[in-house]
């Protein structure tokens, strides 16, 4: 994404509106001998700190040659735009804080509004409900994603980990949000809080259910890890119990005869495993597979993963599903034994083990 074609189109734009620009030494700063170990976030975050040696001294200044840059430069890769408010601007919060408002429409804002949220979190958060308002779809999220405690990639907002109600206010004036993009950062948001409050969330939840579609699925989503865990009273909120409604659905199911062929494969191949699914009753669940992957260290961690939802299930059905040990960015498989099981409403209802060889 940061190529060097990347960066040095970039310095003849800026140069065209600001002629001290001095190409060639951004341009090698940029391009230093730790470029090619640099990951991506340190890239961007490495050209705003380049940009903070090679612009204007004066920020206003600075600021003034960005904005007549950005609306050639949208997209990821200008994520430094943003990041360079967070790493000078500060000590300028007015000129600072309507700086990414505009510039989270070319790129987003998210990581760079976080240190104005740990510097002045009331004042911040201020802001950031008027956002909620804003006719720009982009700027209703940034109220959103900006101040989620556990953004990935962002750093911890450990205040609002510890006390998430200051959040409430953004989220309540954006449940009901016209734009996907938007109610799906909400639910983000919400799954976050989920994590440390999660009574706090399902109490919301509860409160919430109902008001219109959009909003329904916001709270589903938001529920997620709590569902995943097989926590009772989301089970309850979503409609996953027996007949009564009591939750416990997974007394009247049963699985059976859960096989995996092969029994042995090699790392980048990939497993098949079935099981019957049967219930005498109607019943409403959440299905789901574990596979105790084999870790660096010989240790096991377990992943959990999604199968078909089932609603006044009643009788018998044949589940098959196929599992991949291809290696992704996201995960690395390591050879070893493994065991897979199937739970319903979280509860492991079966279990079997296999084998991952070189």
């Amino acid at each position: 994404m940061y190529t060097r074609e990347l960066i040095e189109h970039f310095a003849v734009r800026v140069n065209a509106v600001y002629t001290d620009f001095n190409q060639t030494l951004f341009i090698l700063s940029v391009l230093d001998d730790s470029w090619e170990e640099r990951e991506l976030k340190d890239r961007y975050r490495h050209i705003a700190h380049v940009l903070g040696a090679t612009l204007p001294r004066d920020y206003g200044q600075a600021v003034g040659v960005l904005d007549q840059l950005a609306g050639e430069s949208r997209g990821f890769p200008y994520m430094f735009f943003p990041e360079y408010i967070a790493m000078f601007g500060l000590p300028h919060w007015d000129l600072s804080v309507d700086a990414l408002r505009r510039y989270t429409v070319i790129c987003s804002s998210e990581f760079a509004v976080r240190p104005f949220i740990e510097q002045d979190q009331q004042r911040m958060l201020a802001v950031m409900l008027e956002w909620a308002q804003d006719p720009d779809e982009h700027v209703r999220r940034l109220a959103s994603e900006g101040c989620r405690p556990r953004l990935p990639w962002g750093k911890p907002l450990r205040s609002l980990i510890a006390d998430p109600t200051p959040i409430l206010p953004i989220l309540e004036r954006l449940k009901a949000d016209p734009s996907e993009y938007v109610r799906r950062s909400v639910a983000n948001n919400l799954n976050d809080i989920s994590k440390d409050h999660p009574q706090l969330v399902l109490s919301l939840a509860s409160r919430w259910q109902g008001t219109d579609k959009g909003t329904d699925w916001i709270i589903k989503h938001a529920c997620r890890t709590l569902l995943k865990k097989g926590e009772p009273e989301a089970l309850r909120l979503f409609g996953f119990g027996d007949g009564d409604g009591n939750g416990q659905a997974s007394a009247l199911v049963e699985i059976t005869g859960l096989t995996i062929t092969p029994a042995s494969i090699r790392l980048g191949e990939e497993i098949r495993f079935s099981f019957r699914l049967s219930s005498p009753e109607p019943a409403s669940f959440r299905l789901q597979f574990a596979v105790d992957y084999v870790k660096a260290n010989g240790k096991t961690s377990p992943k959990r993963f999604h199968l078909p939802e089932h609603k006044q299930f009643c009788g018998t059905e044949t589940v098959e599903k196929r599992l991949s040990f291809q290696d992704y960015t996201t995960r690395k498989h390591y050879p070893g034994e493994h065991r897979l099981a199937i739970l319903v409403n979280g509860e492991e209802k079966a279990a079997t083990s296999f084998m991952v060889g070189e």
